[in-house]
């Protein structure tokens, strides 16, 4: 899409983050009465960003989204985020954001991520759309979380 840019975040864009963060995952911090990327401060933000690439992704040159992802070594990637704010969302952002992050990490064997069970959207999402095959579940605080793998 020609509509969508990626910028690498830097520290001067913890608030924008903070922004983009708190309405991606108000519904999921509402439904579970938790999330770990709701309500980050500002300092927990910026050491966020020097510790883990975050890309924000621009649709038509306004921020909607981003996609993080921490690198594990040996061609192993973890996906920390890829949100989309709602009112964005389902315009093929999501994927476009995802293959984007595989082109900056084009020595990837293996890529890992998770997500609530009772997420039927962000399961189908990443299989569907992103190629992903869904591992086992665990619990994380009180939510039922599913691991999420692909490799090459």
């Amino acid at each position: 899409m020609v509509d969508i840019q990626y910028r690498k975040a830097n520290i001067e864009d913890a608030e924008l983050l903070i922004k983009i963060y708190n309405a991606s995952f108000y519904s999921d911090y509402i439904k579970y009465g938790e999330c770990p990327a709701y309500g980050r401060t500002k300092e927990a933000m910026e050491a966020s960003i020097v510790n883990y690439p975050k890309f924000i992704i621009l649709y038509k040159e306004t921020p909607v989204g981003v996609i993080s992802y921490e690198n594990r070594g040996n061609g192993e990637y973890y996906v920390g985020c890829l949100c989309v704010v709602p009112e964005y969302q389902g315009r093929g952002l999501g994927t476009s954001a995802f293959h984007y992050m595989l082109s900056m990490c084009d020595d990837w064997k293996r890529i890992t991520l998770v997500t609530p069970v009772d997420k039927k959207e962000n399961i189908k999402f990443y299989t569907e759309k992103c190629g992903f095959s869904v591992g086992s579940t665990e619990m994380d605080g009180n939510v039922e979380v599913v691991n999420f793998f692909m490799g090459r």
